[in-house]
């Protein structure tokens, strides 16, 4: 234990015991994921429990970014464990996360999206790039049925350089929790349009 650890000590973020964000009895609570969907979607956990208050945290106050080494092992130990994507990885695709609008990355401090892929692409040795820009400040996709999530996910992105899409050809979309998969297809409409061959999604957890 660091000295951090003293002066900001971790708890458990279900059941607060001390020591760690998520500690080895509530980590058997997890149920890992090997679901995917016929439009070449992944997740790596069910968004369900723990994982629920493990993501809320990570995302909202008091905004723990430091849960990114807990959520990066639950993601990339799930993946690696996936035989459908590691073939995937043979095709050397490069990471790309669903970007925040501005409005709300100058709120949070950090796209939690991002930090994911970058995490990932650490561990499974690719290469992660922001392809996408958010230009549509939507509502929260919360709450809402499938036919008014993909309405407001609508117009949402544009690729950050035509001149770049060149470059890729196939895109992994990283994201933190897939539930009708709006907008990641969303996503994949625009970089296919804009000259990307292939294109699969990634969510951490899968609702």
């Amino acid at each position: 234990m660091g000295v951090l650890d003293f002066i900001f000590p971790k708890y458990c973020v279900n059941c607060k015991k001390p020591g760690s964000y998520l500690c080895a009895n509530c980590f058997s609570y997890i149920s890992f994921s090997e679901q995917n969907t016929k439009e070449g979607f992944f997740s790596a956990i069910a968004y369900k429990g723990v994982v629920r208050k493990l993501i809320f945290q990570f995302k909202y106050k008091p905004y723990l970014s430091d849960l990114r080494t807990v959520l990066g092992e639950l993601f990339y130990e799930s993946l690696i464990q996936q035989e459908e994507f590691m073939k995937i990885l043979e095709t050397n695709p490069i990471l790309v996360p669903i970007p925040l609008h501005k409005s709300k990355l100058q709120k949070r401090g950090y796209n939690h999206a991002q930090i994911l892929a970058e995490d990932l692409a650490k561990r499974l040795d690719l290469s992660h790039v922001d392809l996408l820009k958010r230009i549509k400040k939507t509502s929260s996709q919360f709450g809402l049925k499938k036919e008014e999530r993909k309405k407001n996910v609508a117009g949402a992105f544009e690729v950050v350089s035509n001149a770049l899409m060149s470059q890729f050809t196939n895109i992994v979309l990283v994201d933190d929790i897939l539930t009708t998969g709006a907008t990641m297809l969303e996503a994949t409409r625009v970089l296919k349009k804009a000259g990307v061959k292939r294109v699969w999604g990634l969510a951490l957890a899968r609702d």
